[in-house]
């Protein structure tokens, strides 16, 4: 029960008043509707909708003012926000429970943090963030709260139901012995450098605020085009390094999930990557990444895989074309393969004895019970924290620090060992001062 509502119920039980324990007239029942602010009210803010309104949308948040006027429509009774750190400073004033982000990819960390500091719920969407120092903040920070609060990074395409089925064939055997795991994306989006300065930002748009933690560029359209809203699509912008980590953050992350959820790996042990020419300004197009990680209670040592924009890994047949699988995954085994889509999954038996005798199917009352709606488990965590969620802050922290590990040891050249407990490179010093990043000032870490 949270502290107001306790408060609230404690006053009017002085004043003779029964008060029915929070749940008794069912789920949308005003008792049990959590106080939740959405920061990013536009593009991916909207695909959150109809789920907060379920709930009391209280506070908005969005640099743009076009999109606060937009939101405020469907929530007409919540508190608007230019700048998310004045929201968060506010939490008590507005009775705060749980915090939707849908921000800018260099804002995310910082939020994340902010919530937990302030005893918020928080989903956040992918990626967690863009530095392995963060990655690392941000875990370390939940799990000394996961107790009670709820998290959750919005890689929703982990609730179909492919990733269960994925995860049953490769702990069941079917493939023999897990060896390795690659996955791989084929976007392209190229850029030369950051944009030179070019018009002024449209009115009622805080160019400076939605720099936010970066550092100073000047304005212009080019991070906002051909995306038909005020806040700009995500791959408009998230390819140069001080606003984002290209497609590692982005289907990259949804990516890896469908290889982490199936092998049950931490953090590697090394990380060694190469891809085209290191551009200061811009994240690599084309680039693969390897990781080796220590054996675990199921199977032995694993080396899991990144490819993107055009590196692919060998194909296990050579009948077998990956590149018709814009984003998937091939898992490699001691009896065979198993490629996998998001929604897709064929398994590949190979050797004299491709017979899968070896293999036992589950019954079907032993297979992995659904995820449901991505968004309303996390709401369901929310008020009830002993609820798990699916990609909450440490299992999503794991697999982005790896993925930002990676390109660290591009940017470096070489392959690097880690220490993952430590969060140290111990082989070289100079990819230790890649993973983290400053920020301006005013603007903080821990949120």
């Amino acid at each position: 029960m949270q502290r107001r509502e306790f408060m609230r119920n404690a006053a009017l039980a002085g004043a003779g008043l029964l008060i029915a324990p929070r749940g008794l007239f069912g789920a949308d029942a005003p008792s049990n509707r959590l106080n939740i602010a959405l920061l990013g009210v536009g593009g991916r803010g909207k695909a959150h909708y109809d789920t907060l309104g379920t709930q009391n949308v209280v506070a908005l948040c969005d640099l743009h003012e076009g999109n606060l006027a937009g939101g405020a429509k469907k929530f007409p009774k919540a508190k608007t926000y230019l700048d998310w750190r004045k929201l968060l400073d506010d939490h008590k004033k507005l009775g705060l429970d749980a915090v939707v982000c849908c921000t800018a990819d260099h804002h995310h960390a910082l939020i994340a943090n902010g919530c937990i500091n302030r005893d918020l719920h928080c989903y956040m969407e992918k990626p967690l963030a863009i530095t392995v120092e963060e990655a690392r903040s941000v875990r370390a920070n939940w799990l000394t709260k996961k107790s009670k609060l709820a998290t959750q990074v919005g890689m929703q395409r982990h609730a179909l139901s492919n990733f269960n089925r994925v995860r049953e064939l490769i702990l069941d055997g079917a493939i023999g012995e897990l060896k390795s795991a690659a996955a791989w994306g084929n976007r392209k989006i190229p850029r030369e450098g950051y944009w030179p300065a070019a018009g002024a930002p449209p009115k009622g748009f805080h160019w400076d605020l939605w720099l936010g933690p970066a550092p100073d560029h000047p304005y212009n359209p080019g991070y906002f085009a051909n995306t038909g809203t005020a806040r700009g699509n995500c791959t408009q912008w998230n390819m140069f390094w001080d606003f984002g980590v290209g497609q590692v953050g982005d289907m990259g992350s949804h990516t890896m999930d469908l290889l982490w959820n199936a092998v049950d790996a931490k953090l590697p042990t090394s990380a060694e990557a190469k891809g085209e020419k290191f551009n200061p300004d811009v994240t690599p197009v084309e680039c693969e990444s390897h990781f080796e990680h220590p054996a675990n209670g199921w199977r032995g040592p694993l080396k899991t895989s990144w490819y993107q924009g055009g590196a692919m890994p060998k194909s296990p047949k050579e009948f077998i074309d990956l590149n018709k699988i814009d984003h998937g995954v091939l898992y490699k085994g001691s009896q065979g393969f198993l490629v996998a889509s998001f929604d897709n999954h064929v398994v590949l038996p190979y050797g004299k004895e491709a017979d899968m005798s070896y293999y036992k199917p589950r019954a079907k009352d032993q297979l992995l019970p659904p995820v449901g709606h991505f968004q309303e488990q996390w709401l369901a965590a929310c008020k009830n924290p002993s609820l798990k969620t699916a990609c909450d802050f440490e299992y999503s922290g794991d697999m982005i620090e790896q993925m930002l590990l990676g390109l660290v040891a591009y940017r470096v050249g070489k392959r690097l060992e880690y220490d993952g407990a430590a969060g140290k490179v111990t082989n070289c010093p100079e990819a230790n001062a890649l993973l983290g990043r400053k920020y301006r000032a005013g603007w903080s870490l821990n949120g």
